[in-house]
């Protein structure tokens, strides 16, 4: 959920993405995005793309590693007042939020 902006060389999360989730008491102000570069060597059971860029680009990963794609619209991508930027970010955490409880089988 956060498209990135580049401070440092470092990709950190839109000030939406980080204000919605503030709103449920999750802060994500001091993450950012990491580069697939970040998991070369390490054992991955499952990978799960959000977007259908990272779906497209996302290179295949050795052992057996299951892939889900769940495609979401890209919150950032909503222009108009900041309330309404807000709004599409919460519609897409309260999205991703209620297909993780379904995978988890909650």
């Amino acid at each position: 959920m956060g498209s990135s902006r580049r401070e440092q060389g470092r990709p950190k999360f839109a000030p939406e993405a980080i204000a919605v989730m503030r709103e449920i008491g999750v802060d994500i102000s001091g993450h950012r995005s990491k580069s697939l570069d970040e998991f070369t060597g390490k054992t991955l059971d499952l990978v799960i793309t959000v977007c259908d860029n990272a779906n497209e680009i996302c290179p295949v990963f050795p052992g057996g590693v299951e892939r889900l794609h769940w495609p979401f619209d890209d919150p950032a991508a909503v222009a108009g007042s900041e309330e309404q930027r807000k709004a599409a970010f919460r519609t897409i955490r309260d999205q991703i939020h209620a297909r993780i409880r379904t995978f988890l089988g909650h």
